[in-house]
């Protein structure tokens, strides 16, 4: 076991899982999803990727993620939704509630939440009937309502909080057929992108350290702890 995985071994979860056999990383284009995809490569999964700009995916749309995942056979024992976006393009997060535009903050919430939801409903028909595999799905730090100490950010903070319900409902869901499944929501921490440079104060990690934490992560979870909601370094995120 590596340094780093040692560091985010929990106590009390004891040893871990096998290896990825077969892993799905749906948007696998963009910065940690790409990072994603070579980390799962390197530690000896079969890795099937997919993309706007390799496979034409738009999550919002419910005819193209039907077309796009019914293509899959699977079984996959690791599947990750590793899309949205924080603003629609050339907008950005709102400073104050008197900066919603209702068709900025419908676009961020198709992305973010309905997309996953529409994806997590061919989850289970892609997973194994036996034995332990594993959803993660990217949400954010910011979508914690009980986290939530300085406001702002109004559509990106709910469209989070609302992947997190959909997350936890797909775990009970997904829980009743396949019950050594896990399905958890993930913090990725701040990734080092070009939006992220103007973060004063961050402290950012690279695309790839953030990939190897998040499935380090998804690796120690069991399935008692399915449906939860979890940082970068395995703690517990508060809803």
């Amino acid at each position: 076991m590596s340094a780093i995985r040692a560091a985010l071994e929990p106590a009390g979860r004891g040893p871990r899982s096998a290896a990825m056999d077969k892993a799905l990383i749906i948007g696998a284009s963009g910065g940690i999803g790409a990072a994603l995809v070579g980390e799962a490569e390197r530690r000896g999964a079969a890795v099937t990727g997919l993309s706007r700009r390799g496979d034409g995916l738009d999550v919002t749309d419910p005819a193209s993620v039907d077309r796009a995942m019914k293509r899959l056979d699977g079984p996959f024992d690791t599947i990750i939704i590793a899309t949205g976006i924080l603003a629609p393009e050339g907008g950005g997060p709102e400073k104050a509630l008197g900066a919603i535009e209702p068709a900025s903050m419908a676009a961020v919430f198709a992305a973010n939440a309905i997309g996953p939801a529409l994806l997590l409903g061919h989850a289970e028909r892609l997973l194994p009937r036996e034995g332990r595999s594993a959803v993660g799905v990217l949400s954010a730090r910011v979508g914690s309502i009980g986290d939530n100490r300085i406001g702002g950010w109004h559509s990106y903070r709910a469209s989070k909080a609302a992947v997190n319900q959909i997350v936890r409902g797909a775990a009970i869901e997904i829980g009743r057929k396949r019950p050594e499944a896990t399905v958890a929501a993930l913090h990725p921490g701040t990734v080092e992108t070009a939006f992220t440079a103007s973060y004063p104060g961050h402290k950012k990690v690279s695309a790839q350290v953030a990939a190897g934490r998040l499935l380090d992560v998804l690796d120690s979870l069991s399935p008692a702890q399915t449906g939860g909601f979890f940082a970068y370094d395995g703690s517990p995120v508060p809803w």
